[in-house]
C-alpha cells in the first residue's frame, strides 16, 4: 500500500522572503495519492516523475502562521497517510545575520579526526563503516562533543570562526570520515552525533562570540544517498552511457568553465563528469534539482543558526545551476558570506568567480559568489619561506608579485586566505618543521588582505605529507581521544616545540582581533630588498590606525634603512613590535634578526 515515507524539508519556517516551498514526498507508489492539504495552504502545484515513488508538492507559504498543519495523502475518499507537518518561528532577526568576513579567522577541522567526546557514536548499527584507529582512512570517531569540549582551545588561539569540513551522512562503505559522498542531505551523520547536537555547536560557538560555517557539497552525493539509490528521474544525475552507474570521471579542467576556446565537448566533461566513482554528479540544469539544493541550504542556514558557507568544489558545478543557488541563498541572507572553492591556480581564473567581477563581466556572467579562495597565495607560501636568497624574483618577491594582480578582484577584503588546508601537505611538512619559517608565514597570513584560515594542528606544528596518504595530513589531534599518550590541548601537556608554534599564533591573532586597520585596511608595500618585505596596513579615514610589518626571509641579520618608507610612515617615530611588546625607534635603522617578522603598531 502507498505510504508517505519520507517528506522533506522535514519542516520549514514562517515568514520566508521566498513564500514558495517545494515538498518531497518520497513512498511506494506515491503517484497513486492525492494530496489534501489545509485551507490555509495553497497548493500551487503537483508534479509527477517518471519514478511513481516521488510525488513534488509546491505550496505557497505566504502569511502563514507558525503552527502544525495535517497534510493528508488520499486514495480516492480514503486517507492512506497523515503527516503532521510544523512551520516554526524565525529567530528574531534570522534574515538579517550577518556572516563571516576579514575580522575574523577561520580554524578548519575534520571532525573524525580532532576530538572524541562521546565515545559510544564511534560505530552505530545505522551506519556501515565502524571507527578504527588503526587505519589511515578510516573512521577514528571524532564528534561534534570533541569540537564543543575544545571551542575554548580554540578560542584561547584566537580564531573567531570554526569550519568544520562536512558532518552530514556518509554512508559509504571505506572512506567515509571526510563526508563528502552525503548519503542523506538532511541528517547529521550519527557517528558525529544529532542534528540537536549540529545546532548546539553553533549555539557553543555563538556564546563565545565565534561563527560557524557549513561545509556544502551541491556538485555530487553519495552512491549511498538515498535518492541516488532510487531516482526521481534520471535527468536528476549527469548520465554517462556505458558507465557503470553512468559514471564517468570529470575531466578536471576547470579552467573550460571561463576559456573563450573551450569546446563543448570540454566544459561538459568538467561540470558533468563524476567528482569520483562514488560522487555522482547532480544535474543542477534540473529546477527540481535546484530547488532541493536551495531548500536543504536555507534549511540548514536556519535550523542550525549559520554564520556561512564554503562550497566544495565550485568550478564542477553547472555554471547557471549554481549561480542560481547562490542567488536564492543570499535572497534569503542578504548578509551572509559563502565561499567557494575554487582550486586553481592563477588570480585571473579564481578571480573569474567572485561577484561582480570585471573578467566574468567580460563573457556575461556574473557568479553572484561573494567570496572565493586565494590558492595561488597558498600555492606560494611554501616556496617563498623556503628560499633563503631573493634573487631576482624568488623568496618574497614572489608575494610582492602576486598582491600586483589583486586589481582583478572586485572585492579583495572577502578573499580566504590559507596556508594550508584537508586536501594538500600541511605547511610544516613543507617547511620541514621549522618553526621560524612557520612563524614568517603565520605572520604574513594574518596581516594581508583577507581573512585568514588555519588548518587544525599547525598551530602546535603537525606533519603530514600528501603523498602518502590524505590519512597523513590528516592525522588525529594529539589529546583529542580518551587514553592518548600526550594532550596538546592542555598548555602544560605541550612540548616546547608545541609551545612555541602555539604561543606565537596565539599572541598574533588575539592581536588580531582589535586591529580595524588589518580586518578593513588598505595595503601600501614597498619592493623585498635582500629578501625582506615591508608593507603598512592603514585606514584612510583614520591614519593613526596604521600597523607596519617587516619580514626578513634571509638567513642573515638585516639593517633595514627606513628612508625609502618615509611614505608609509608619514612621520611616525616609533612603535610598539606586537610580538616582544618592547617600543621600537623608527628614526633609526631596523636591525632584525634572522627569519624573523616584526609587527609594528605605530605610535
Amino acid at each position: 500500500m502507498a505510504q508517505v515515507q519520507k517528506l522533506e524539508p522535514p519542516y520549514w519556517w514562517s515568514g520566508m522572503k521566498d513564500s514558495e516551498l517545494q515538498l518531497l514526498v518520497y513512498g511506494n507508489a506515491i503517484n497513486e495519492l492525492q494530496p489534501e492539504f489545509p485551507a490555509n495552504i495553497i497548493v500551487k502545484k503537483v508534479e509527477q516523475v517518471s519514478n511513481p515513488n516521488y510525488l513534488f508538492i509546491t505550496i505557497d507559504t505566504k502569511n502563514l502562521e507558525p503552527g502544525t498543519v495535517t497534510l493528508k495523502f488520499k486514495k480516492g475518499k480514503r486517507t492512506v497517510s497523515k503527516i503532521n507537518y510544523e512551520f516554526k518561528e524565525r529567530r528574531p532577526a534570522s534574515a538579517e545575520r550577518k556572516g563571516f568576513d576579514a575580522s575574523d579567522v577561520i580554524y578548519l577541522l575534520m571532525p573524525d579526526r580532532f576530538a572524541n567526546g562521546d565515545t559510544n557514536n564511534d560505530s552505530t548499527a545505522e551506519t556501515i563503516e565502524q571507527a578504527d584507529r588503526n587505519l589511515q582512512g578510516g573512521r577514528h570517531g571524532g564528534d561534534i562533543q570533541g569540537i564543543i569540549d575544545h571551542l575554548d582551545y580554540i578560542d584561547e588561539l584566537g580564531a573567531t570562526t570554526l569550519w568544520s569540513t562536512p558532518m552530514t551522512l556518509d554512508n559509504e562503505k571505506t572512506y567515509s570520515y571526510h563526508g563528502y559522498a552525503c548519503s542523506d542531505l538532511y541528517q547529521i551523520d550519527p557517528r558525529y552525533g544529532s542534528n540537536a547536537d549540529f545546532a548546539k555547536l553553533s549555539k557553543a560557538l555563538h556564546d563565545r562570540n565565534m561563527k560557524h560555517i557549513m561545509d556544502y557539497v551541491p556538485n555530487h552525493w553519495g552512491l549511498s544517498n538515498w535518492i541516488i539509490q532510487d531516482l526521481p528521474a534520471q535527468d536528476w544525475i549527469h548520465y554517462w552511457e556505458g558507465g557503470e552507474y553512468g559514471f564517468k570521471r570529470s575531466n578536471y579542467i576547470q579552467t573550460s568553465q571561463m576559456d573563450p576556446y573551450a569546446s563543448n565537448y570540454d566544459a561538459k566533461g568538467c561540470m558533468d563528469g563524476w567528482f569520483d566513482y562514488t560522487m555522482p554528479d547532480m544535474n543542477e540544469n534540473n529546477p527540481m534539482v535546484i530547488n532541493y539544493l536551495v531548500q536543504n541550504a536555507i534549511w540548514w542556514i536556519e535550523s542550525a543558526d549559520l554564520d556561512g558557507m564554503r562550497v566544495d568544489t565550485y568550478p564542477y558545478n553547472d555554471k547557471a545551476g549554481i549561480t542560481e543557488w547562490v542567488t536564492r541563498v543570499l535572497q534569503e541572507y542578504p548578509q551572509l558570506n559563502i565561499v567557494g572553492e575554487i582550486f586553481m591556480h592563477d588570480t585571473a581564473h579564481i578571480a573569474f568567480w567572485q561577484k561582480n567581477s570585471a573578467i566574468g563581466a567580460i563573457q556575461g556572467f556574473n557568479s553572484n559568489l561573494p567570496s572565493v579562495m586565494d590558492f595561488p597565495l597558498h600555492d606560494i607560501i611554501p616556496q617563498v619561506f623556503n628560499e633563503d636568497q631573493q634573487n631576482w624574483g624568488d623568496g618574497l618577491f614572489k608575494v610582492y608579485n602576486h598582491l600586483t594582480k589583486d586589481f582583478l578582484y572586485p572585492n579583495i577584503n572577502n578573499l580566504l586566505i590559507m596556508m594550508a588546508n584537508h586536501d594538500v601537505n600541511r605547511i610544516n611538512q613543507e617547511f620541514g618543521g621549522d618553526v621560524d619559517k612557520y612563524k614568517l608565514a603565520i605572520t604574513l597570513l594574518a596581516t594581508l588582505r583577507g581573512i585568514p584560515q588555519i588548518y587544525y594542528g599547525d598551530e602546535i606544528g603537525m606533519m603530514g605529507e600528501k603523498s602518502k596518504g590524505d590519512g597523513d595530513i590528516r592525522r588525529d589531534f594529539p589529546g583529542g581521544w580518551p587514553g592518548d599518550p600526550q594532550n596538546a590541548f592542555n598548555a602544560d601537556n605541550r612540548t616546547e616545540s608545541q609551545k612555541a608554534y602555539f604561543d606565537y599564533t596565539k599572541k598574533l591573532l588575539n592581536w588580531r582581533r582589535d586591529q580595524p586597520a588589518i580586518h578593513r585596511g588598505k595595503t601600501l608595500h614597498f619592493a623585498p630588498q635582500n629578501n625582506v618585505y615591508v608593507y603598512f596596513r592603514y585606514l584612510t579615514e583614520n591614519p593613526n590606525e596604521k600597523v607596519m610589518v617587516v619580514l626578513n626571509n634571509s638567513r642573515e641579520i638585516q639593517s633595514v634603512s627606513l628612508d625609502r618608507f618615509a611614505e608609509g610612515l608619514k612621520g611616525h617615530t616609533s612603535g610598539t613590535e606586537v610580538i616582544s611588546e618592547r617600543k621600537v625607534d623608527l628614526t633609526q635603522p631596523l636591525q632584525i634578526a634572522p627569519k624573523t617578522a616584526m609587527v609594528i603598531e605605530l605610535d
